[in-house]
């Protein structure tokens, strides 16, 4: 059963780690399509300027707080993934390879524990991608929501990696899009991109607050959730604050593997990257290398 809620790349095998941040709100303006869910999603208390923190190693949960189990996959291959198109919040659908790489990795999360609900992004590569997933697991309870949707990525949508890069330089150089570099300036976190698009600041708070949201509803429970390249990143940013271990490098269909405590806010990030299930598969080894070319 679908419910629609709101309105709206690691080495194969994939890193691991703990580190744990938190719960912090992200300061910055909202583009029209998700100011109307800016109110449902902020948890209470929530500050309103992100703290740079740094990572320090998490030990297991304890049985002092009821952890969620939250597991981000990324949607599957499309003809605009392999094909290098910035992608964003446009709209094309999983091509051949990346229907098999979701059902791949959907036998390998049927043989872990059941998820109690999966979530989606609404866009057709990630819906489609959790509905797979959910027929394999038999899963019922899957609900699709914009707020696990791509970054906007404004006037740089539906252009290729190469020619976005070579024609708009001053973006990728001030907004640090997928890069971010000691002595970076901190307020490119806020600058929208031009043509509608959003600022990582807006990206991360949206998805974080929509997670902490889900960990509430969940406590102590396994979800999945399928969302996009740059959401998944800003993530793994949040929980593990830039500081170099971070390889971004986020594969089509890899799990990136989060606990969060329903109680207190608190993230530990437990691995990331991790498409082991695609290895002795060559087909899906040679496909789109999931490298950030086409978010």
């Amino acid at each position: 059963m679908l419910a629609t809620s709101g309105c709206r790349s690691g080495q194969r095998g994939g890193f691991f780690l703990q580190a744990a941040v938190n719960a912090d709100g992200i300061s910055g303006g909202y583009p029209p399509s998700r100011l109307r869910l800016r109110q449902e999603l902020r948890l209470a208390g929530a500050t309103a300027t992100h703290r740079a923190m740094s990572p320090t190693l998490a030990a297991a949960p304890s049985g002092d707080e009821e952890f969620t189990e939250v597991v981000v996959v990324r949607h599957g291959e499309t003809t605009w993934n392999a094909s290098h198109i910035i992608q964003g919040q446009l709209d094309p659908e999983l091509n051949e390879i990346g229907r098999q790489q979701a059902l791949v990795v959907a036998h390998r999360l049927s043989k872990e524990g059941k998820p109690a609900a999966i979530y989606s992004s609404d866009l057709k590569r990630a819906a489609e991608t959790a509905e797979i997933v959910a027929k394999v697991c038999g899963v019922t309870n899957l609900v699709v929501n914009e707020a696990l949707r791509e970054m906007h990525m404004g006037y740089l949508q539906g252009l290729k990696w190469d020619d976005a890069v070579n024609k708009n330089p001053d973006v990728f150089r001030s907004f640090g899009i997928f890069e971010i570099t000691e002595g970076s300036d901190p307020d490119s976190r806020n600058k929208e991109i031009p043509g509608g698009g959003e600022s990582l600041n807006q990206l991360t708070e949206q998805c974080v607050s929509y997670l902490n949201k889900i960990a509430q509803e969940h406590r102590g429970e396994r979800v999945v959730v399928v969302s996009h390249y740059a959401a998944i990143l800003e993530l793994c940013r949040y929980t593990d604050p830039p500081n170099g271990s971070i390889r971004r490098k986020i594969p089509n269909t890899s799990l990136n593997v989060f606990r969060i405590s329903g109680v207190t806010g608190k993230w530990i990030l437990e691995r990331y990257g991790d498409d082991s299930h695609v290895d002795g598969n060559d087909f899906l080894e040679n496909s789109f290398s999931g490298d950030g070319a086409s978010a």
